[in-house]
Parts: C-alpha cells; structure tokens; sequence
C-alpha cells in the first residue's frame, strides 16, 4: 500500500495549471501559539467594534500585536501586518527609517516618497495589483534585526471563519518567507480558547522563561491594564 502525500491538488492557476497545496500544514512553535492564541481567543470572544457595529477581530489581535512590539521597544518576535515590497526580490519589507525593527506606520505617504524613484517601479502605484502584500504576523529569528526573508522564521495568517487563505495571498506569502513550509495558518479552533489557561492568563513567568515573560506581558495588554502588570521590563528577546 503507499504512503498517503502531504500534498494535494488545489484551485486552478490563471494559466490552466493546478496549484498545488499541502493538507498538512507546518507547526506553530507551542510557545509561538500560546502567546498568538492569547490575543486570538480574546479578540474572537470580544472584539473591537467598528462605527456600524461591525465585529473587528483582526484588527482587535492587530492593535493587540503592535501594543506589544511597542512595549518591547519594537524588538518583539511577533511583527503584525508589516508591509512588504512586492517588486524587489526577495520583497523587502517596509520599515520606519529611523527604527529598522518598527513597521513604517504610513504606507501612503512611503509610498509618495519612494514609488518611481527606481526603474523597477511602475510610474504610477494601484491597489489591488499586488505591489504590497501584508501578512498578519511574521515571527521573526533575531528580533534585533528587521523581518527581511533571511530573518523570518515563520509567516502566521490569524484568520477569522469565514475569511480564508486566497492562493494569491499564500504564493505572495511563500514568495515572502522563501519557503512554503514557513507559512502556516491559525484559527480560533487550533487555540483550545475555552480553556482555563487562556480564560484566566495566568502563567509561571519564573519557571518558563522569556515565552512565559512575553505571555504576561501580552496578558496585560490584552486586559487593557485591568490585572497588574509582570514585575520589570519586557524581555529583550534573544535570538532563536
């Protein structure tokens, strides 16, 4: 009898070939996922709420995210949403000129300054073409350093049922990473949110080390400052 593929065939490309996609996607690194699944869980069960009432969840574990890199002095692992440069190979990410480590917090105006400057570039940028692609969070090895493809250890898309993967965003993502086995996906039911650990956050910070520490920190964050803060600064996160 042979052995089952990893692999199977997925949607049709434009150009009439299969694409081809795994049915066993990579692992989350446990201690990855529990501070991932912190913010995921409380942002599925209460999220922010838009001006017509719509539910925000992924921009509630967005906000959640950057809250944290902020604390960490934008050395944490976990970059949320950065911006990437599509036309340069491999993409580049789009950092603040003058912290390496910290997302550009405007793309329109990045855009203004640098679009056209070089002769790769299009004369005139457009949404939608794929220029700029954006994962949800990409983990990074050497938090020291900026989420460029030799630094990324992971790429997470945080999806909420029922927003999926679109091949699009997965070959860019791929693209991006420089590895389909360092894309995965992760959603509520891969968190185990009823449990009593990510009901109540608490975590043996002294027995655990920086995963726990970075947890704890993200526990207050998640809290909006309603349980008392970890005892001293956030940890300056080594490099894996």
């Amino acid at each position: 009898m042979s052995t089952p593929s990893p692999l199977a065939n997925g949607d049709m490309s434009p150009d009439g070939t299969t694409t081809v996609v795994r049915i066993n996607q990579p692992k989350i690194d446990p201690h990855d996922k529990k501070i991932l699944c912190a913010s995921m869980c409380k942002c599925n069960k209460a999220p922010s709420i838009g001006k017509d009432g719509q539910l925000l969840k992924q921009s509630c574990v967005s906000k959640d995210m950057k809250a944290l890199d902020k604390l960490m002095d934008y050395r944490s692992p976990y970059k949320q949403e950065i911006n990437y440069d599509m036309t340069k190979r491999p993409p580049a990410p789009i950092m603040d000129s003058g912290v390496e480590t910290k997302g550009h917090d405007f793309l329109p105006g990045w855009l203004k300054k640098h679009w056209g400057t070089e002769p790769e570039h299009p004369s005139t940028f457009k949404a939608g073409k794929g220029f700029i692609r954006r994962p949800d969070v990409v983990i990074v090895k050497d938090p020291a350093k900026p989420p460029t493809q030799d630094n990324i250890k992971q790429i997470i898309e945080m999806k909420f049922p029922p927003d999926r993967l679109s091949q699009q965003q997965r070959a860019a993502y791929v693209e991006i990473a420089g590895s389909q086995d360092k894309l995965t996906k992760l959603e509520p039911s891969q968190c185990n949110c009823e449990s009593k650990e990510q009901q109540e956050s608490k975590i043996p910070v002294e027995e655990l080390g920086f995963a726990a520490a970075a947890a704890a920190w993200i526990a207050f964050i998640l809290s909006r400052g309603k349980i008392r803060p970890p005892v001293g600064r956030p940890p300056l996160v080594p490099a894996f």
